[in-house]
C-alpha cells in the first residue's frame, strides 16, 4: 500500500499534468477538451484539498 507521501506526489503530478493540458486547450480554443479536463481538475483539486495540500503555489488555473 502506498504511503501518504506517495499518494500526494502522484496526485500533485496528475494535477499539474491536467493543468498543463488545460492551458494548451484554452490557448487552442478547444472548448470540449478544456471542459473534459476541467472535470479531472476539479476532482484532483478536491483530493488534494482533502489531503491538506496547499494549492497556492501549484494551482495555475484557479477555477
Amino acid at each position: 500500500m502506498p504511503s501518504n507521501g506517495e499518494i500526494v506526489k502522484d496526485v500533485v503530478e496528475r494535477f499539474q499534468k491536467v493543468q498543463f493540458h488545460m492551458l494548451n486547450a484554452r490557448e487552442e480554443n478547444a472548448a470540449k477538451t478544456y471542459d473534459g479536463l476541467k472535470k479531472d481538475y476539479k476532482s484532483l483539486k478536491a483530493i488534494l484539498n482533502s489531503l491538506g495540500v496547499n494549492l497556492t503555489d501549484i494551482d495555475e488555473i484557479k477555477e
